[in-house]
């Protein structure tokens, strides 16, 4: 092994979206403040930054308040918050002016691409993590060899040293079974990178009912004016996003100690009663401008955004140089083909299985009765006797601490509890010194 190779880092950060870029703020400013650094090299598969860019679309603005950034939340006074960005931009004042809440998303990235940059020595960008080995020695797990792919080159492989691993990789993008990208199949994830190849597009069809789907419909809509846009969706139409104050109470850090310490019966009734904050829902704005749309081109006797609602696609099939769908209409089943130039899923996101990376590391690793990981409150999953090193999750967590988990607003919270729970560890508070309700705790947890 190189000298690089056989350092032992006190963490590795497996991805470097903004879980693991708010996680690196956090370890630079408790070093700061303690003077007792830890050590941490992050690695990301992308060849740069980048977070969602399939997505950037002109006037699209974020769903979360910018008060709920990389570090507000946790820490108010530090250098990395979003209006710390604004005053190194000069755009200080203008925001302000803007009398909003909600910056575009264009704007936010270009905020985490801002906090990113310092950074850019302890992230290794265009590295694959493909393997992660327990080091063992006299029959406990003392810290893990993580093999990275390198630039995409099968022989290009070189291994880092770990105590303690964060795996952030973020959400894979899902499409239903049996679906498969191609030059006309997209997931609404790549919209951005696939509308240039578009030539004279006479109809496209949009699946999916969410933020996202109504994104890609009035993106298509008003790009392409010329072209019929087909929203295909099983509901009867758009629900409105729940964004009212007592309901974003759910994304409160103190809604995570209630939901984690819940039975399970509780943890489900709340994330049925309020799926309505985060999944399968739209903005009521573009709701109402959507439909305004819908009605003007029925005045004028020329329907270029048609809603199918209550409706599902059963089948597509390649024709020539475009594509035949049949679309079911669900209350009575009757069924139109139609011919497209594209099709678009925007049927949302899944959180990816820690343990698919972890490999033989996994063996260690307890899991729920229902099949997920068991996680403690500090976000250390639960190992057995022999695992001396932590193995620390973010973002496939809401079945043991909510709604929050995939999303924005408990990241600042939650990678300083991280923080906390590993400085404990290596500086000597050993298991003491962290959560009660710390992954160690194997079999005293309430799930």
């Amino acid at each position: 092994m190189s000298p690089s190779e056989n350092h032992v880092h006190d963490l590795v950060g497996i991805g470097f979206g903004p879980s693991n870029l708010a996680l690196a703020i956090a370890l630079q400013e408790h070093g700061a403040q303690t003077g007792r650094p830890i050590d941490a090299v992050f690695l990301e598969k992308q060849p740069a930054f980048g977070w969602h860019r399939g997505m950037l679309l002109e006037g699209a603005t974020m769903q979360v308040s910018f008060l709920k950034d990389l570090v507000t939340m946790r820490n108010p006074a530090s250098e990395f918050s979003f209006l710390r960005y604004l005053q190194d931009r000069g755009r200080l004042a203008d925001f302000i002016n803007h009398k909003t809440m909600f910056p575009s998303r264009m704007e936010f990235h270009d905020y985490l691409e801002w906090a990113a940059a310092p950074f850019a020595d302890q992230v290794e960008y265009g590295s694959e993590v493909v393997a992660v080995t327990p080091v063992v020695a006299d029959g406990s797990v003392e810290c893990f060899d993580v093999v990275v792919r390198r630039g995409g080159g099968a022989d290009e492989l070189t291994t880092r040293r770990a105590r303690n691993l964060v795996i952030a990789t973020g959400l894979e993008p899902f499409l239903p079974e049996g679906v498969v990208n191609d030059e006309r199949v997209w997931h609404s994830e790549e919209l951005l990178t696939r509308v240039p190849t578009l030539r004279d597009p006479q109809r496209m069809i949009v699946v999916g009912a969410g933020q996202s789907a109504a994104e890609v419909t009035d993106y298509l809509h008003s790009s392409f004016p010329e072209a019929e846009v087909c929203a295909v969706f099983t509901k009867y139409g758009y629900t409105p996003a729940d964004d009212s104050s007592f309901a974003n109470r759910i994304f409160d850090p103190a809604a995570v100690d209630h939901f984690y310490t819940s039975p399970d019966e509780v943890k489900e009734m709340l994330r049925d009663y309020h799926a309505s904050t985060n999944y399968s829902v739209v903005d009521l704005d573009l709701i109402d401008e959507l439909y305004r749309r819908h009605y003007q081109e029925k005045v004028r006797g020329t329907e270029r955004l048609r809603i199918l609602n209550a409706s599902r696609l059963t089948g597509v099939a390649a024709d020539g140089t475009g594509l035949r769908a049949t679309v079911e209409f669900l209350p009575t089943g009757e069924r139109t083909e139609l011919e497209a130039d594209a099709l678009v899923y925007a049927t949302g996101y899944r959180p990816g299985d820690p343990l698919t990376l972890l490999g033989e590391a996994g063996a260690y690793c307890h899991r729920l009765p229902g099949g997920g990981l068991r996680i403690g409150r500090d976000y250390r999953v639960a190992t057995t006797e022999a695992m001396r090193c932590g193995i620390y999750v973010q973002g496939a967590t809401e079945h043991t601490h909510g709604i929050t988990s995939t999303l924005l607003s408990a990241t600042a919270v939650r990678v300083g509890e991280i923080v906390r729970s590993i400085a404990a560890g290596l500086h000597g508070a050993g298991d003491a010194g962290r959560d009660d309700r710390s992954g160690r705790e194997h079999y005293a947890l309430r799930h």
